[in-house]
């Protein structure tokens, strides 16, 4: 019984998780710090402009894709573990066309 409660179906890319990546594991705050570092290296000299919100937009999509895989595209789950509003991640969605 949905009781009303809207879902959405993100489909699977990748495995990540599976128990062969686990030995391999790095950590987020790792993968962050060494893409971010390839990305100051090939700007040959330029200044970047508006970092934080080209970080924001880079990693808030494939979170919530994520999230909601991981949910089994149950929103109100899915919020609760990114720890914000449902609201809040319902509008995020509609902003990155993850709903219907």
């Amino acid at each position: 019984m949905n009781m009303g409660r809207k879902t959405t179906r993100v489909p699977r890319t990748g495995t990540a998780g599976t128990k062969s990546d686990a030995s391999n594991a790095i950590s987020l705050r790792a993968h962050a710090e060494l893409t971010l570092s390839a990305y100051f290296n090939s700007l040959n000299g330029h200044r970047p402009s508006g970092l934080y919100a080209l970080v924001i937009r880079e990693v808030e999509e494939p979170l919530f894709r994520a999230a909601l895989e991981y949910t089994a595209g149950n929103q109100l789950r899915a919020a609760e573990i990114l720890g914000i509003n449902r609201g809040t991640l319902r509008r995020k969605l509609e902003d990155y066309g993850l709903v219907d």
